[in-house]
């Protein structure tokens, strides 16, 4: 009842927030990847943590405002010169936390969003936190959710870097974003062949390493949208924050780069 009342507070928040003015529209050659990490139903206590009635608020403005949502996949050729008829995003979600599940999923199915999520498979049904593969295949089952990689275990790459030698290094690239493929594949029967860098980072030698692996593209992070020309291996998401809401997050929306927030992502 709790979360029915939170639910019900956020449309009507939404319903108000779709009446404000959109700004003008970005052309068709952007398209906003809209990337969340977890979420909470009544605060937001951590940069990477949207509570679930602004999530609410943000989906209902898409639906209202008749943005198309489209599957990830769907925008791949946007970074090749291609251009989609009318305003689209994509979303996101990374780490696979049980909230996309409780908090994420009811409002996606709702809407009739697809969505991709972002893995890493080790971290799939430890603790209580995280995604369960029974979670993940009945999302599946709903037709509007892709899973693709994060890398084994989310390393930071410049970390790892400064503490390793070259050849100890070059083999645990090689093992965190090949390796990573083969879980999701066997759990899930998908092909897994597009990854998100951990904290965002990336560099030629990384990017090699996806090529390498077989992956098709690579997401980062940023505060922009995904435009024709943008590098395969390195196509620009947008972190959404709590306070995008209202006229902020219909900024984003329409495809506007935004002044980074200085917050910690993962």
């Amino acid at each position: 009842m709790k979360r029915r009342t939170l639910l019900t507070g956020a449309l009507v928040a939404a319903a108000t927030a779709a009446r404000a003015e959109a700004p003008p529209a970005a052309p068709a050659t952007v398209v906003p990847v809209l990337t969340y990490h977890r979420f909470d139903p009544h605060q937001s206590h951590s940069g990477t943590i949207v509570t679930t009635p602004v999530f609410a608020e943000q989906m209902a403005y898409l639906a209202t405002r008749q943005v198309r949502v489209a599957p990830l996949r769907d925008i791949l050729p946007v970074a090749h010169g291609a251009s989609l008829p009318g305003p689209t995003v994509s979303i996101t979600a990374d780490d696979g936390w049980r909230t996309v599940y409780t908090d994420m999923f009811p409002i996606i199915r709702e809407h009739k969003f697809p969505i991709t999520l972002f893995i890493n498979p080790p971290m799939i049904g430890r603790g209580g936190a995280y995604l369960t593969w029974p979670m993940i295949t009945e999302m599946l089952k709903s037709g509007l959710v892709d899973v693709q990689a994060h890398t084994l275990h989310h390393p930071n790459f410049n970390t790892e870097r400064a503490r390793r030698d070259p050849t100890a290094y070059q083999a645990f690239v090689t093992s965190e974003i090949a390796g990573c493929r083969a879980p999701i594949t066997e759990a899930l029967g998908l092909p897994a062949d597009m990854l998100a860098w951990p904290f965002g980072i990336h560099d030629a030698t990384l990017e090699q390493a996806a090529r390498d692996a077989g992956y098709i593209a690579a997401f980062a992070l940023g505060s922009r949208p995904l435009a024709n020309g943008d590098p395969a291996f390195a196509l620009p998401r947008l972190q959404i924050y709590d306070t995008d809401h209202a006229e902020r997050f219909a900024w984003i929306v329409a495809g506007h780069a935004r002044t980074p927030i200085k917050k910690a992502i993962s």
